[in-house]
């Protein structure tokens, strides 16, 4: 099952205000994280390791983590920011469950690259779509 990507005005408004010169939407040439981008921003994240909106080289972790807690409420993008340039596992509200690695997270919704079994594809959805995540 492929979810379309679920993109909202204001995040994209955010995007072109910290990055400018951008157009368009997510997934579009000029978004921050689309593979091959020349002159790709530089995103913050752990000190000595200079971090790219380029999807991740390796594979995620090959088990599948326990899901701890279900909620609710739409997951707070404040919670979900720990998370970015780090391999995360999401559940959404309708069953389905996979592998993440967020490179933007913005007041309604998150992008980055998803992997689909094989490979990392470039990857947004709504935070209410998300049920809980865990990031490792």
């Amino acid at each position: 099952m492929y979810m379309y990507p679920t993109y909202h005005y204001e995040d994209q408004v955010f995007l072109e205000r910290q990055f400018p010169g951008l157009s368009g939407i997510p997934g579009s040439p000029g978004f921050p994280g689309q593979p091959g981008f020349p002159g790709a921003p530089q995103f913050p994240g752990q000190p000595g390791t200079p971090p790219s909106s380029q999807a991740p080289t390796a594979p995620p972790p090959a088990f599948i983590p326990q899901q701890q807690s279900a909620s609710t409420f739409a997951v707070d993008p404040g919670a979900i920011s720990f998370c970015l340039f780090r391999n995360t596992f999401i559940w959404l509200n309708n069953g389905a469950s996979f592998w993440y690695y967020p490179i933007f997270v913005g007041p309604r919704s998150v992008a980055g690259f998803r992997w689909n079994g094989r490979f990392w594809t470039i990857f947004g959805i709504d935070t209410r779509q998300i049920n809980s995540f865990s990031c490792f």
